[in-house]
């Protein structure tokens, strides 16, 4: 008897030092990952390397329901992790992977404008092959790649071949069903300085709400709203662009929010390559032209636009032409589309958070509470090789692209190129 209880105590001791063990390492793991990452910066600060890499995004419109997720909360923040259950992991793949060093080599690669996908993660490599094999939309691109044009050449491709389009009564089926009673005069530049602000995690806790408003003219994308988040985000809005499914989904109350009064709106629905109009007409991703006629007839002094596909296409064309890697054969981001539609309307275009400052998370808008690298990265869209360019075309400083997440843009008006 004497014995078992021996046994008995020693067992207990055993355990209690295995556990005193485990928890150690946790804790220890835990308080040095600020401390680890700020070495980590330190050292790229101090010995810069041009990393050459690049990537892409998932679409917001992929569901999914994870377990855990890990909030990351910039390069000197500790991770906050979180139970949620309302997405589905695209692909039947593993949840999204937490090596933060990884996240933080592919943002220092894009400040730096030097990037490629193979710094992305397993998940996210996979998604990209995955669409890139796929090719839903039956693309065939057939123009030159040049991976190392200068800041002049690339805006000046943009100027000539990115010029705004939106959908008018030219073309058939549009022509016969009405569209020339239906669709307002076509975008014109009529602003001086105009802000871009993307729905990223993080521009929470920026305190650029006050800049933002300042501008001229203030572009914001789908539902992201501005009430409750005016200190980050600001309160002014001059435009919204929207895909289709914001129009056609009941859940985001098209018609009656005050999301989609009084501004314009810009909406964009992904068509295919070829620029079949009927094909699209018919079979759209969302059913986007149904509530944009009665939309139109029930308030046409708003003015409210589609997109043509040739100007959404032209764009993907020119992402994949200043890179060597295949993208992703979809559509570009709403992000990309907006950035490049305000270089048409505005002398000077300033972008919040479309290449992530040192604020970046694994939040993918700061308006809801679900988290993945893919958001700022990419999966679905080309998204990485979209923030490249932008960076290579960008005239504004370190400072603004670290602590503000802030590119500065010139308007097409502005740009001088070689007749």
């Amino acid at each position: 008897m004497k014995s078992a209880q021996l046994l008995l105590l020693l067992a207990l001791l055993v355990w209690m030092l295995l556990f005193l063990v485990v928890f150690s390492y946790f804790t220890d793991s835990q308080v040095n990952q600020p401390h680890r990452m700020t070495s980590l910066f330190k050292s790229e600060s101090q010995h810069p390397t041009h990393v050459q890499r690049s990537s892409r995004a998932i679409m917001a419109s992929h569901n999914a329901r994870w377990g855990m997720f890990v909030e990351r909360r910039g390069p000197f923040q500790h991770k906050q992790v979180y139970q949620l259950g309302k997405r589905q992991p695209e692909l039947g793949m593993k949840p999204p992977e937490t090596d933060f060093s990884n996240t933080w080599l592919v943002v220092q690669g894009l400040w730096k404008g030097h990037v490629s996908s193979k710094l992305l993660g397993q998940r996210l490599q996979q998604a990209m092959k995955h669409h890139v094999h796929s090719n839903k939309h039956k693309v065939f691109y057939k123009g030159q790649r040049k991976a190392n044009k200068g800041k002049q050449e690339i805006l000046c491709q943009m100027k000539e071949q990115a010029q705004l389009r939106t959908l008018d009564s030219s073309e058939q089926p549009f022509a016969h069903l009405g569209f020339q009673e239906l669709v307002p005069p076509q975008l014109q530049q009529v602003y001086r300085t105009c802000a871009v602000v993307t729905s990223a995690g993080a521009i929470r806790n920026s305190s650029l709400g006050r800049e933002i408003d300042s501008h001229d003219a203030v572009l914001r994308f789908n539902a992201a709203p501005s009430n409750g988040y005016e200190r980050d985000v600001g309160s002014k809005t001059t435009i919204r662009i929207i895909n289709s499914q914001i129009v056609a989904n009941p859940q985001h109350r098209f018609s009656s929010s005050l999301l989609y009064k009084n501004i314009t709106l810009v909406a964009w629905d992904p068509a295919p390559y070829n620029i079949d109009l009927h094909k699209w007409y018919h079979h759209p991703d969302y059913d986007l032209f149904t509530p944009y006629i009665t939309h139109r007839k029930n308030f046409p002094e708003q003015p409210f636009y589609i997109l043509h596909p040739s100007f959404i296409w032209k764009l993907w064309d020119i992402v994949q032409s200043n890179t060597l890697e295949n993208i992703q054969p979809n559509p570009p981001s709403s992000g990309f589309i907006g950035t490049v539609m305000m270089m048409n309307l505005c002398e000077e275009v300033h972008v919040y958070e479309y290449i992530p400052s040192m604020r970046q998370t694994d939040l993918c808008h700061y308006h809801e509470k679900y988290y993945d690298t893919a958001c700022t990265f990419g999966a679905y869209h080309p998204l990485l090789y979209e923030k490249l360019l932008v960076k290579r075309m960008s005239t504004a400083s370190e400072e603004d692209l670290k602590k503000k997440g802030k590119v500065t843009l010139p308007g097409f008006s502005k740009i001088n190129c070689p007749l």
